[in-house]
C-alpha cells in the first residue's frame, strides 16, 4: 500500500515521495524576471525533502500577470533566469515544476499585503484586462475586462504554447497549467463569466473549447515523456455543485483524452459569493470522485499539512500527491517534521545528507 512516502512515477519522472509544493505566489519579481528572493526562496523548498516543487504562477504574456510582482515566461530572458531556478529545485533533490498562468479578468491587482485590489485605470502600473466576456470579477476586482476576440484567443493560445516550449528549455521537468481560481481558463469553463454568444460560449461544449484548444497547443510541444498537468476548479460551492463537478468531470475526461496525466483538484473562485466548507482536507472527497470517475492521478491543497491527513489521503486512494503550501512556509523541513510524526526509519534521510548527517547522529533517544 502506497503512503506519504512512497515513490510515484508519472511519464519518465519519478518523485522521491508523494509531497508536493504547490505554486505559491511570491509578488517579488520585476518585468516578471526572477530575482534572490526567488532562488533562495526555490532553494530553500527544495532541500525540505519534498519530491516535486511546482514555481508560481508565470504569465504567459504581460497582461496575464496577476499583479505587477508577478513571475513572466513571455520572453527568452525572463526562462532564462528561470533556468537558474529549476536548476537549483533539481541540485536539491527535488523534481522542478512550473505553472503557466493567465489571470484573465483578475490582472493588473495590487500585492496582497498593499491592498489585493485592482490598480485603479488612471495609475501607471495599470494595464487592460482581458476576459472572455466584459465582466467584472466583483469585490475589490471591479474591473470590466475587454472582451476577448477570436484574435485575442488564438494569441493567448499561442503564448501557452510558447511559454511551455521556454519553460522546457529552462530545465523545468513538469509542466502544470493554470486553468483555476477564476483566472483565463476557469472563467472560459463558467457560465457566471462566459456569456458569450460564438463557439467559446453558450453550451457547456463551447465554453470548453478555449481549455481545451490550449492544452491541444501545449501538449503539441511539450514532451510525451514528461508530466503534463493542470490545476482546475471542479466545484464553486455557489449551490449548484452537483452540475459544476460532473461538468467538470466530463471536462477533465476530454482533456485526458488529449494528453493531459494528472489534475490537481481546486476551487473555482469564478464569484465572490459563495460558500466554501474550509476545514482540514476539505476537497479529499472531491479528488477522490474526479480521480475514480475521470479515470486520472489526482493531487490537492488546502488543508493537508497535517502529516497524518496527507499520509491517509494516499493510503485511502483519495489523491496521488499532497500538495503542501502554507505548511512549508511555517517550516521548510515540512517533510522531516512529518517523517517523525509518521514514525518513519530514519525520518532525517528526508533531508540532504548534510543536514541528515547532524540530525541522525546527535538525534536524543528520546526524541519523537
Amino acid at each position: 500500500m502506497a503512503d506519504l512516502f512512497s515513490s510515484y512515477q508519472l511519464k519518465d519522472v519519478t518523485l522521491k515521495n508523494r509531497i508536493a509544493i504547490p505554486p505559491m505566489c511570491q509578488y517579488m519579481a520585476e518585468d516578471g524576471l526572477v530575482n534572490d528572493w526567488h532562488l533562495a526562496h526555490y532553494t530553500s523548498l527544495a532541500r525540505g525533502g519534498s519530491g516535486l516543487v511546482i514555481v508560481e504562477a508565470t504569465g504567459v504574456a504581460p497582461e496575464g500577470r496577476i499583479t505587477p510582482g508577478c513571475l513572466g515566461i513571455w520572453n527568452d530572458a525572463q526562462a532564462e533566469k528561470l533556468r537558474e531556478i529549476a536548476a537549483a529545485i533539481k541540485a536539491a533533490g527535488a523534481v522542478p515544476g512550473i505553472q503557466i498562468a493567465h489571470a484573465g479578468r483578475k490582472a493588473s491587482a495590487n500585492k496582497p499585503w498593499q491592498g489585493d485590489d485592482h490598480i485603479p485605470e488612471s495609475d501607471a502600473r495599470a494595464w487592460q484586462t482581458i476576459a472572455p466576456s466584459a465582466l467584472a470579477f466583483g469585490g475589490d476586482l471591479p474591473r470590466v475586462p475587454k472582451q476577448m476576440s477570436i484574435d485575442d484567443i488564438a494569441r493567448v493560445k499561442h503564448d501557452f504554447a510558447a511559454a511551455a516550449q521556454r519553460a522546457l528549455a529552462a530545465g523545468f521537468e513538469w509542466l502544470e497549467i493554470h486553468f483555476a481560481h477564476g483566472y483565463l481558463g476557469q472563467s472560459f469553463t463558467s457560465a457566471h463569466s462566459n456569456r458569450r454568444s460564438d463557439i467559446y460560449g453558450g453550451s457547456f461544449e463551447n465554453r470548453s473549447r478555449f481549455t481545451i484548444e490550449t492544452l491541444e497547443a501545449i501538449r503539441a510541444v511539450w514532451p510525451e515523456h514528461l508530466p503534463l498537468t493542470a490545476r482546475f476548479g471542479v466545484i464553486e460551492y455557489d449551490g449548484n455543485d452537483e452540475q459544476t463537478l460532473s461538468e467538470s468531470i466530463q471536462l477533465v475526461k476530454a482533456w485526458k483524452q488529449r494528453g493531459l496525466d494528472m489534475l490537481s483538484v481546486s476551487v473555482g473562485f469564478t464569484i465572490p459569493e459563495t460558500n466554501i466548507p474550509w476545514g482540514p482536507a476539505f476537497l479529499a472527497p472531491v479528488a477522490q470522485r474526479v480521480r475514480n470517475e475521470a479515470a486520472i492521478p489526482v493531487s490537492s491543497a488546502w488543508g493537508f499539512g497535517a502529516p497524518a491527513l496527507a499520509d491517509n489521503a494516499i493510503r485511502n486512494q483519495e489523491l496521488d500527491l499532497v500538495m503542501i503550501g502554507r505548511a512549508h512556509l511555517e517550516n521548510p523541513h515540512w517533510p522531516y517534521f512529518a517523517a517523525k510524526q509518521l514514525k518513519q526509519d530514519n525520518p532525517a534521510w528526508v533531508l540532504p545528507a548534510p543536514y541528515a548527517h547532524w540530525l541522525a547522529r546527535y538525534r536524543s533517544p528520546t526524541e519523537a
